[in-house]
């Protein structure tokens, strides 16, 4: 059964069409990290990081978790995704350039011999594209849905879906 959707507010649209705040949601889903830690992680300046935190941390897609002591004894936030970007419907609302530049930095980040590509073209009646993208987003929500295992590798998955001509 898939994961039940609303409509994204303005609000949640505006702090998506970010690629880097996408990156950030993706980077706190399973650990929460700090804004030194993400600025770090996203090779930008603190100041900058910072703003897209709180942006996300407005809209409900990061919360600050209790501050906690850093190495040299200043106080730290940690913060951590909410989960809410899974529970949205935002198709078709503007984010699909942000999540597009999330993609190609990550995979600038990682590295090509660390991506695993495949590509392929399927004919689908339209009366079953529904069921197509259907069948898609419950294989993903089984898995997204699952308790975290700190120990188990971290798994990005981009997917697209356009005409083949």
């Amino acid at each position: 059964m898939p994961t039940p959707r609303r409509a994204a507010t303005e609000a949640e649209i505006a702090a998506m069409a970010s690629g880097i705040r996408l990156r950030i949601i993706r980077l706190t889903y399973s650990e929460a990290l700090t804004n030194k830690e993400l600025a770090e992680r996203l090779d930008r300046d603190p100041a900058t990081t910072l703003h897209h935190v709180r942006k996300l941390v407005d809209t409900g897609f990061l919360e600050a978790l209790p501050p906690r002591r850093g190495t040299r004894g200043a106080k730290e936030i940690p913060y951590r995704s909410t989960g809410l970007s899974w529970h949205l419907d935002s198709r078709d609302r503007g984010i699909d350039q942000a999540i597009f530049e999330a993609y190609l930095a990550e995979i600038a980040d990682v590295g090509f011999d660390d991506v695993q590509q495949t590509r392929m073209v399927v004919q689908v009646p339209d009366e079953q594209i529904a069921e197509f993208e259907a069948r898609l987003m419950e294989l993903v929500d089984d898995f997204i849905t699952r308790p975290v295992d700190p120990d188990a590798k971290r798994t990005a998955i981009y997917l697209s879906k356009y005409p083949s001509r």
